[in-house]
């Protein structure tokens, strides 16, 4: 390891005393203790293998002669001081250019934690490899130079670090010695990234202010920022919590390989995507769906108990089964996904556009199946996270697409399952990786899901009793039109909200309203029900009925439902006259809810803890031809319900006399 230097090159870069680490000497401790992949991302220049080297410096996990060579290495290019960066950039271009152009591995451990660290690079045109360090990654540092404030870069690294699932966000403010360690510098762009953030969903979101190159609030503390109180970057490494990420329930075995080195002997072997697994389970191989018993799990010649997430091992079945590379092995009572449709979250990474006219050979876990982009939903503008129209992709460009493939695949959606949720695109003729991309659940024809549409029920042996005050009666005397208002939308979406809002305005206009509410059914008609596919069908059909019969007496209905399944929409919709059934789509980004959560149901699903949650382990069928679209991440309430009122108007359920009088 590298000795004390206390020369003029390394003086001012090296002040702060090292601390002395002690690792396990036992190689079985060693290898027991907690393992932290992190990342580090932000725009050129911030500092991130400043970073990486003085984390590596001072926790001395450098030897001598890697230490010579980087001094070595400073001297020849004039630098007055030791220059840390060049520890990670590995590339002869990387130090003659003084940037990262590669992603860098880089390894070391404290008394407490081992550490991988990926160190990606800053320009726009790498961000590709940004993705690609980032994606095993449990935690991610964002560094932001102090004197730049938020740059685009900036923004982009946090939105792929949330799309990517990563549960920690390390935001280091570096650089600042060149502001005089301002605190008000530190707090302006504290509040701006978090307003950013709160867009996006970033569960655990940690600020640091920080000088990389004198080594404030890296591994020591220093004396320069008495104002803040906070842990340092090691310190926040070393106590973060790890292993949220990983899926310990679901059992996932992707076969790599047959292993039969004698007739005695067959085994499949591969990694332990997730879950864990014991000799005597039963067990289900995909596709074919042939069922076995694991006879033994195997690793380097020994038998084992178990084996969980991230094992290599060979497990042996009971009987004699057809397996090969690209099936994947599950418990029966456990079962992935199954399509070759999916909806998907796609990050380009190739410098030629993508082509939905051309197929690309789909990677997903040790499958490999071709596969076409046959719908571009959107792309996502990372600056102001508004989507966009699109018919291709360029470098660097993330947005909504839906895939589909020859051959189904066995999925998990992404935020339950990053191993089976995650794939990667591959040029056919260049053998060149152009997308990574991250599934959030499978997509369903318009054919299939009419097929599907629910029948109307009826007991047997009774007549249907109209009233003798007709509907067009009731409406006349009202002074306006019954309709039937169908909100639909993700759960935290605000559904609610606006419907109470319009509610309001609706009441202050005279109007007469029913308000069907989600929750409020279910502590009375619906109570019985639960959550299952079959519960959410017969919840929607009965509160559909419900509704028709308020309609009929006249009222304004407001129906407030997740609804997630397009055929029980269309159920509802054929209980209404043609044009009274208004579908009204409040539409919400899935990581904008999450983030929200005002009751704390998505917390609850991620942990597994509610079962068939839609947007978490639930699939939502976007409305195909809504009436009105409503976006309450980017509208205030009052404009939504004004443009609801609007659009009333326009089709003759309440008078413009009304709006006037309001």
């Amino acid at each position: 390891m590298i000795k004390e230097r206390a020369t003029a090159e390394t003086a001012a870069p090296m002040s702060q005393p090292a601390t002395h680490y002690t690792i396990p000497d036992s190689e079985d401790a060693y290898l027991s203790m907690d393992l932290l992949r992190f990342s580090t991302a932000g725009s050129v220049d911030d500092g991130k293998s400043t970073l990486i080297g003085r984390l590596l410096y001072d926790t001395k996990s450098i030897f001598e002669d890697q230490m010579e060579a980087v001094e070595r290495a400073s001297r020849q290019r004039g630098d007055a001081y030791v220059d840390l960066a060049l520890l990670t950039d590995g590339l002869r271009a990387e130090r003659e250019q003084g940037i990262t152009i590669d992603v860098a591995y880089r390894y070391f451990a404290t008394p407490k934690r081992k550490f991988i660290i990926a160190d990606t690079p800053g320009h726009i045109q790498y961000t590709r490899n940004m993705v690609t360090g980032a994606s095993t990654a449990e935690l991610t540092i964002i560094l932001i130079d102090a004197r730049k404030g938020v740059l685009t870069q900036s923004k982009r690294h946090g939105f792929i670090a949330s799309l990517l699932q990563i549960p920690h966000i390390l935001v280091a403010v570096n650089k600042m010695d060149l502001v005089n360690y301002s605190q008000e510098v530190f707090e302006q762009i504290v509040a701006e990234y978090t307003e950013f953030a709160s867009k996006l969903s970033m569960p655990d979101l940690t600020f640091i202010p920080m000088s990389a190159l004198m080594g404030d609030n890296v591994v020591n503390k220093g004396d320069n920022m008495p104002w803040y109180d906070g842990p340092t970057v090691l310190h926040h490494l070393e106590n973060v919590n790890v292993g949220v990420t990983r899926n310990v329930v679901d059992f996932r075995f992707p076969v790599q390989t047959v292993i039969r080195p004698n007739q005695d002997f067959r085994g499949f072997a591969g990694q332990v995507a997730s879950g864990s697994i014991q000799p005597g389970e039963e067990v289900a191989v995909l596709p074919s769906g042939n069922r076995s018993t694991v006879k033994s799990v195997v690793t380097f010649g020994t038998e084992l108990d178990e084996a969980y997430a991230g094992d290599s091992v060979i497990l042996t079945l009971a009987d004699e089964i057809d397996i090969s590379r690209g099936d994947m092995i599950v418990r029966t009572r456990n079962l992935p996904q199954v399509a070759n449709q999916l909806e998907c979250t796609l990050c380009w990474m190739s410098e030629e556009p993508m082509n939905p006219k051309v197929s690309y050979i789909l990677q997903h876990t040790s499958r490999q199946v071709r596969a076409y982009i046959s719908e571009i939903n959107y792309r996502i503008d990372v600056d102001t996270l508004h989507r966009e129209a699109a018919d291709t992709f360029h470098l660097n460009e993330i947005g909504r697409v839906k895939l589909t493939t020859t051959q189904p695949l066995f999925f998990d959606p992404y935020p339950l399952n990053r191993a089976t949720g995650s794939f990667i695109l591959i040029d056919p003729h260049s053998n060149t990786t152009v997308a990574a991309g991250m599934i959030r659940r499978r997509a369903r024809e318009l054919d299939e899901v009419v097929a599907q549409q629910t029948a109307r029920q009826r007991s047997s042996n009774v007549t249907w009793d109209s009233s003798q005050i007709s509907r067009e009666l009731r409406e006349r005397q009202n002074g306006h039109k019954a309709a039937v208002l169908w909100f639909t939308g993700l759960s935290g979406s605000g559904k609610s909200t606006v419907a109470r809002a319009l509610e309001r305005h609706l009441y202050e206009l005279g109007c007469h309203t029913f308000y069907l509410d989600g929750d409020n059914v279910r502590h009375g008609i619906n109570g019985d029900l639960g959550f299952s596919e079959k519960d959410r069908k017969e919840n929607i059909r009965r509160v559909a009925e419900v509704g028709r019969l308020a309609f009929d007496h006249g009222n304004i209905t407001l129906c407030t439902f997740i609804s997630p399944f397009q055929a029980d929409r269309e159920f509802a919709r054929s209980l209404a006259p043609q044009g009274r059934f208004i579908e009204i789509y409040v539409k919400c980004d899935l990581d904008v809810v999450k983030r929200r959560d005002p009751k704390g149901l998505y917390a609850k699903a991620l942990r597994g803890e509610i079962p068939d949650f839609t947007g978490v382990s639930s699939p939502y069928e976007e409305p195909v031809n809504p009436e009105l679209v409503v976006e309450t991440d980017v509208q205030s309430v009052e404009d939504i319900v004004s443009q609801i009122l609007e659009y009333l108007v326009r089709q003759g359920v309440i008078t413009n006399h009304e709006m006037d009088e309001r």
